[in-house]
Order: C-alpha cells, then structure tokens, then sequence
C-alpha cells in the first residue's frame, strides 16, 4: 500500500495516517564497477592506474571477482551512495547499529512530527516460535492480524492527539515527542560505500546461499531490499562477486 493510498482518519488537525510501506530514494551516487578497478590497479600501475582502467576493462569482472573472493575490500570504498529513507523509527534504530554508515535525520527538537504511522500488512508473519537464537515467524491467524491493527491505531491516535495537547499548551517540541511511538515515521539520508551497503545487506535481508544465514527483522529488510535493487544496478560486476561470494562482505 503505497502512502496515497494509505488509510487515513480526521481526528485532529492534520489526517492520521497508517502506511504498511517503506520509501528508499537513490538520491546520488558515484559508484561503478571502475571505481573499484582503478583503486585496485594503483597497487601495481601506480599514477598509470586510471588508464589502466580502460585497458583492462575486459578483465573487470575478473578482478572484482577476485578481490570479492580473497576479501581485499578496500577498493570497494572508493564509492558513495546517498539514499533517502523514509521508514518508521524502530527500523532506524536498527540501522543506526550500522556504524559504517553517515547518518542524518529529521529532528523531533526544531519541526513539528507529521502523523505517519506503520501498521503491519496482511503478508507481515506475526507470531514467533522457538527461542532466541533459534527461532521463526509463521502466519497470525485474521483475529490476530485485526488485534494487532485496532491496536495500534487506537494507541497511535491518542498518542499524537496527546501530542498535539501539548504543543498547543506551549510545550517545546522535544519534550512533547515523548509521548510519540516508534511506529511514527521519520525520514533520514544515509550515505554507505559499496563495501558497507554489501555489510549491510549480508545482515539485513535473508537470503538462500547466504554463506552466514541472516534473520532480520522484516521492515529493516524491506528497506534493504530496495537499497539492493539500486546497487545491483550501479554496480552490477559488483553485486554479481558479491553474490557468487555467499553474500559476505569483502
């Protein structure tokens, strides 16, 4: 459900609105397969390693394969990628784990927090068996699922009608946040090379032939799923190694 179709009640003075969808923007980048190639190169063509680019171009894949493979992961951050994110907080407190990262968000201190709030889809699994460390999501059943969404929207609701009191009384914006869940959004840019965004992928989504298996939690990995798209498409020598590789990180 994208935001425009995102259901929405009137009970305050901006509409209440509940998204089950995560937005990830590529916004800029300088990040290619050569990027990785003539910082390799400098090794041995030294200030020739730019042109040695060009004339080894047919053996690219080659190489990236190899530095992929015997994880000499330096070349690979000689890129930049910026996205724009737009998820609930919960999934940027897990982001911010990343610390191979640059991280900047919009603050609940100086603007006044719009009224988006995650609710989970239909698809979400919502029920955990096993213990820590060994442990799977199956489906809720339909009385669970409209638990879990009648839930959350009634807290939301006098969370933010709370929120908005305060204000109105002459509250500062940073303290009356307070009252706001996790589930609100909030939007951020975060700027990874392709040697961490391949770190944060290996652990952020779940993948068949992962050489170590990564159980995410599911918004984070609808985040990364996208964040993925993008790098398979700047860099697709890259991704591929990258792939071949089991989904380490060099």
């Amino acid at each position: 459900m994208s935001e425009a179709q995102a259901k929405a009640t009137q009970d305050g003075p901006q509409p209440i609105i509940f998204r089950d969808d995560m937005s990830v923007e590529l916004v800029k980048s300088s990040a290619s397969d050569s990027d990785v190639i003539w910082a390799a190169r400098v090794s041995t063509a030294g200030e020739q390693s730019l042109d040695a680019v060009g004339a080894d171009a047919s053996r690219a894949e080659g190489l990236i394969n190899y530095l992929a493979r015997e994880r000499h992961g330096s070349p690979f951050e000689h890129t930049s990628m910026t996205f724009f994110i737009s998820a609930p907080i919960f999934v940027f407190r897990e982001f911010m784990r990343h610390r191979i990262a640059s991280y900047n968000e919009e603050s609940g201190r100086y603007r006044e927090l719009n009224p988006v709030f995650y609710i989970p889809s239909k698809e979400r699994r919502l029920v955990q068996i096993g213990k820590p460390g060994a442990y799977e999501f199956v489906e809720g059943t339909p009385e669970q699922y409209q638990l879990t969404v009648d839930a959350i929207k009634e807290s939301c609701t006098l969370a933010y009608a709370n929120y908005q009191k305060m204000l109105e009384a002459g509250v500062a914006r940073e303290v009356a946040r307070a009252v706001l869940p996790v589930t609100l959004y909030s939007s951020m840019y975060v700027t990874m090379n392709a040697r961490a965004l391949m770190n944060f992928l290996s652990l952020r989504t779940a993948r068949e032939g992962s050489h170590f298996p990564s159980y995410p939690q599911r918004e984070i990995e609808m985040v990364a799923e996208k964040m993925e798209v993008e790098f398979a498409r700047l860099m697709p020598i890259t991704y591929g190694a990258f792939q071949k590789s089991g989904r380490v990180a060099p």
